[in-house]
């Protein structure tokens, strides 16, 4: 066996060493063209990576908005689901309205009533000042026109009670005269029953019965006059006494009129203070009128905030409602991640040397790596993140070991990310500043 290998070893050919060389010389010329290729793209990578920044921890940050009822009460409609988008002023829910409503109605009425009261009172003070001057010019004239009125009846009634004296003396006279009529008609009476006696007697002649006689009748027919004379007597006093009476009666009632004036007169004097009582008044019912209107704005108010209405664009999430629910003001049902977003990047402190907020950026999305958005620093925050966080270090209370500490940086987006794109707080991205 070891002849046959050895003849084998012995038989093989030798290789020329021309083609060793050749072969040698293009594996050089291969490993310094890779050289060359590796100098050139790192250099390429070197020049091109001094200008920017960039950092992969860095992620998307936007507004959550909470959406609350402001009035308390049943839910009737939920308009809305999870992860549904919404634009702003969209009606996302309804709350029961009929208590609201009633409440509004009831202060519209009482601002309705309130109105036609403030109107009544704004006439009526317009009446008061108007009339106020010819209401005291006419109970002046009233007054005036019953105090002359008493000053006649007075003097009439002094003309009356004289007369009903004259009347009273009359009567005292025609009485006597009737008194006298009497007896002398008695005593001519007996004359004749005496001359006839002595007539009989052929004492008297019949010249003397006759004599007697004609004055019986004479003094009979005077007691007759003067019993008329009395009854006229009577009559006239009648008369005066009805006469002074109804002056009487007048006078009573021209004085009644004169208190009546004099009463109108000081009341017509009032009539400023009146109207300034009715001005009080309608201040007082215009008062009324702003309280009520601020109520019926308030229970206006209210019935609106019944419809619950999306307050930005964006999309439903952590929805805590449905139809049915009791709520009450304040209380979570639903919370809104609006469409705009922006960058929290946090960059090394070593990387914030030449960072200013203006400089561009480009975004690159975790979540779709062929997507690439264009932005720009909007701020960078006063302090590290670690200062802010819930507990900061405290360097003070321990072995202190020096760590390089990252700082929080806005990137605002330029434009908004193509349709199709879901993109919401919390993704992660990578995005590269410019700061060269």
């Amino acid at each position: 066996m070891t002849i046959d290998t050895r003849l084998d070893i012995e038989n093989e050919p030798e290789t020329p060493p021309t083609q060793g060389t050749a072969k040698n010389r293009r594996l050089v010329v291969m490993g310094l063209a890779a050289l060359l290729v590796a100098c050139a793209a790192g250099g390429a990578y070197y020049v091109h990576s001094r200008p920017y920044e960039s950092t992969d921890d860095a992620f998307l940050e936007g507004s959550v908005v909470g959406v609350s009822p402001r009035v308390p009460g049943q839910v009737i409609r939920v308009l809305i689901g999870d992860n549904q988008h919404v634009n702003r002023g969209d009606l996302l829910a309804e709350i029961d309205p009929a208590g609201y409503q009633a409440r509004a109605d009831g202060a519209r009425a009482r601002l309705a009533d309130l109105a036609a009261k403030a109107s009544g009172a704004e006439s009526n003070l317009a009446l008061a000042a108007t009339v106020t001057d010819a209401t005291l010019v006419q109970a002046d004239a009233a007054a005036s026109a019953a105090g002359d009125q008493i000053h006649i009846l007075e003097a009439h009634i002094e003309e009356e009670a004289a007369a009903v004296r004259a009347a009273q003396a009359g009567i005292e006279q025609a009485q006597a005269q009737q008194e006298q009529a009497q007896a002398e008609a008695d005593r001519a009476a007996k004359d004749v029953v005496r001359y006839q006696a002595l007539y009989a007697k052929d004492e008297v002649s019949r010249q003397q019965l006759d004599q007697s006689e004609m004055q019986a009748r004479a003094t009979h027919a005077a007691l007759g006059a003067a019993r008329m004379a009395t009854e006229a007597a009577k009559a006239r006093l009648a008369q005066a006494t009805a006469s002074k009476l109804s002056t009487e009666a007048g006078f009573r009632q021209a004085h009644n009129q004169l208190l009546q004036a004099q009463g109108k007169v000081s009341e017509a004097k009032s009539g400023p203070d009146q109207v300034r009582a009715r001005h009080a008044d309608v201040s007082s019912l215009r008062a009324q009128m702003e309280q009520n209107q601020a109520a019926l704005q308030e229970a206006e108010l209210e019935l609106s905030y019944t419809r619950v209405y999306a307050p930005e664009s964006g999309f439903v999430t952590r929805k805590a409602v449905e139809a049915g629910d009791f709520v009450q003001t304040g209380q979570s049902l639903l919370a809104l991640v609006p469409d705009r977003v922006w960058v929290t990047a946090n960059f090394k402190e070593t990387q914030l040397r030449n960072m200013r907020p203006g400089q561009p950026a480009t975004v690159k999305i975790d979540a779709y790596p062929q997507l690439r958005l264009r932005g720009h620093v909007d701020s960078i925050q006063s302090g590290s993140g670690a200062r802010f966080s819930l507990l900061p270090a405290e360097n003070a209370t321990g072995n202190y070991v020096k760590v390089v500490q990252r700082v929080p940086v806005k990137i605002v987006l330029n434009e908004n990310p193509p349709a199709g794109y879901r993109l919401g707080p919390g993704m992660s991205v990578e995005p590269e500043v410019k700061v060269r």
